[in-house]
């Protein structure tokens, strides 16, 4: 049978993952609920405007990944915001395009079930199967999902994943907002040490951006995310908006606002493993949620996620 791997997961730890297993000779497909890849490595275009409303940048600590950041700024998918910082270019969705080669992608499919006939695993929707060459013979699974999506997940292939229920997050709300003039603020990014807003950063200020419009992103901090978190987009964008011009002056005509909910934002409370595989089943998950609320940390997760995979075929074990 010919080796093939489902990845229900195009974030960067799945991305990680395809890539790892690409060198090895080993096909993917991935799966995805989004259109687009990355995961929290997110661009939201809107029109001429575009917003990194997910991770704001990234660092390189370990060897591994240092080397696929060399590679991507080389490739000018990624580039340094300020020092240790990168961005992806021309948004922070760069690097996640630059890690396929050739790998199948399904988007917009929300995996809800796990199937493991004679023949292999199925990955299934709402609707029933997903159709895509493949399904129903992969030869393992790879869950490259936030923490609490992997458990119902996993749970109707009949694995339980204990270790997973330590795991904690803490949500975030995103605020998006552009302005038809470019370059009316005289800051890059203002990181408050306190109160309701967390983070805030000029995208237009980014290198690899237009310019063209200014684009201001809004991150709240957790425990006022956590507050608010089940209220509407439309209330979260007004609160948010009149904090940031109470606090700091921050005003002006928008030509567009929205808030966005990361439900998953940050990994409070990682399990510390790099990984988690069923020998028995080849069934495995990865994320940030083993190693830390890092970029580099799912990167890395979804390599030792690869490796774990590629042994396994060395060691003969099979469907």
């Amino acid at each position: 049978m010919t080796t093939h791997i489902a990845i229900v997961g195009a974030g960067i730890a799945g991305l990680a993952a395809a890539r790892r297993l690409r060198t090895a000779g080993i096909a993917c497909t991935l799966f995805d609920k989004s259109r687009g890849l990355g995961g929290r490595m997110a661009t939201r275009r809107e029109g001429d405007l575009r917003f990194d409303h997910g991770a704001q940048y990234f660092s390189a600590r370990g060897p591994r990944f240092q080397s696929a950041v060399e590679e991507w700024c080389e490739a000018g998918l990624a580039a340094e915001w300020f020092e240790g910082a990168y961005v992806g270019t021309p948004g922070m969705s760069g690097p996640a395009r630059g890690m396929l080669a050739g790998e199948t992608v399904v988007g917009g499919c929300r995996v809800t079930a796990l199937r493991r006939l004679a023949t292999g695993w199925m990955v299934l929707t709402a609707e029933g199967p997903v159709a895509t060459p493949g399904n129903g013979a992969f030869s393992a699974v790879i869950l490259a999902l936030p923490a609490p999506q992997i458990v119902p997940l996993a749970a109707t292939a009949g694995l339980a994943m204990p270790a997973l229920d330590g795991v904690r997050y803490a949500p975030c709300w995103a605020l998006m907002l552009g302005y038809s003039a470019p370059t009316r603020f005289d800051w890059d990014r203002i990181r408050p040490e306190d109160g309701a807003i967390a983070w805030i950063a000029r995208d237009s200020a980014k290198p690899g951006r237009s310019g063209a419009t200014e684009c201001v992103v809004v991150h709240a901090a957790p425990d006022w995310s956590r507050q608010h978190l089940e209220h509407s987009p439309v209330d979260v964008a007004g609160a948010l908006a009149s904090m940031l011009h109470d606090r700091y002056g921050i005003a002006g005509e928008t030509m567009f606002a929205a808030a966005h909910r990361w439900r998953y934002a940050l990994v409070e409370q990682p399990t510390g493993t790099p990984c988690l595989w069923d020998a028995g089943s080849r069934l495995g998950a990865c994320g940030d949620w083993c190693l830390g609320p890092r970029v580099e940390a799912a990167f890395d997760s979804g390599e030792a996620m690869a490796e774990v995979v590629i042994a396994s075929q060395g060691a003969g074990h099979g469907i």
